[in-house]
């Protein structure tokens, strides 16, 4: 049986492996921060072109300031934008035979895979500071103490992470790079415009409002605007009136799913 199989590392011992792997990723970054760039270009598009240059041209039902609106949907895009990167950084360790070498050392099964997505993470926190700044200077305030301000980065902070998973299975499913090329752009562009990141529900089609209301994305951006007392929409049912409960259930259950799918397609081919 593979050595990997056999090794039943400690808590320590993993932690010291999810370390190690995740230095070598930022490494990686240091040397080619394209990454970071893509992770960031979106929001800052969007915030740039919707929020500024539009933003006569579109209105929230209930008024409020549509630059502080976008901003929940832009900083969502960090997110969803490091699915791409995860997923290539994956599928080109695969390829490459580089799993296949830390399948051979005593080292936990999980320790590879959680390491790619803490890396990812880092660089997806260092987008959110990016977006934060350029956020401000076009307009974007919290109206909301302390606490609640930080809550509403922590929701960020898990969505980038379970995102990052997601990453990892598309990475592990895919059979080729340029399938992952093709996927990841719709990932960043459609899931945000078919919720209410960038538009209220109110201002969609009546066939894609439900749709919208009950888009995750939809329930972490009203979850961050209502802790950063900024404009919400309203009028969308449950997923619009309890924002909180639709976030931990389906971020749980596709944090459950992608991470179990990944970790067993890891192990499967350790044997």
């Amino acid at each position: 049986m593979n050595a990997l199989v056999d090794v039943k590392p400690g808590l320590g011992a993993t932690l010291v492996e999810v370390l190690a792997v995740t230095g070598r990723r930022l490494r990686h970054l240091r040397r080619a921060p394209g990454r970071f760039i893509g992770v960031t270009l979106n929001p800052l598009v969007s915030m740039l072109v919707l929020g500024y240059l539009f933003q006569q041209s579109i209105s929230i039902p209930g008024g409020g300031s549509y630059q502080e609106y976008l901003f929940a949907g832009a900083a969502l895009q960090v997110g969803l934008a490091g699915v791409g990167p995860t997923a290539i950084a994956v599928a080109t360790d695969l390829k490459g035979g580089l799993i296949d070498r830390f399948r051979s050392l005593p080292i936990s099964r999980s320790s590879v895979l959680i390491g790619h997505t803490i890396a990812d993470l880092v660089v997806a926190v260092m987008g959110l500071v990016v977006v934060v700044g350029v956020g401000l200077l076009l307009g974007w305030r919290s109206h909301t103490g302390l606490l609640p301000t930080l809550a509403a980065f922590g929701v960020l902070i898990v969505f980038c992470y379970v995102v990052t998973w997601v990453g990892v299975l598309l990475g592990m499913s895919s059979k080729s790079l340029e399938t992952i090329d093709s996927i990841a752009p719709l990932v960043v562009v459609v899931f945000p415009f078919l919720s209410n990141a960038f538009l209220s529900e109110q201002n969609l089609p009546a066939w894609l409002a439900p749709i919208a209301a009950w888009n995750p994305i939809s329930a972490v951006a009203t979850a961050c605007r209502q802790l950063w007392g900024n404009p919400v929409t309203t009028g969308g049912g449950f997923p619009t009136d309890h924002p909180e409960v639709v976030v931990v259930v389906t971020l749980g259950l596709l944090f459950l799913l992608t991470s179990f799918v990944s970790l067993r397609r890891y192990a499967s081919t350790a044997n």
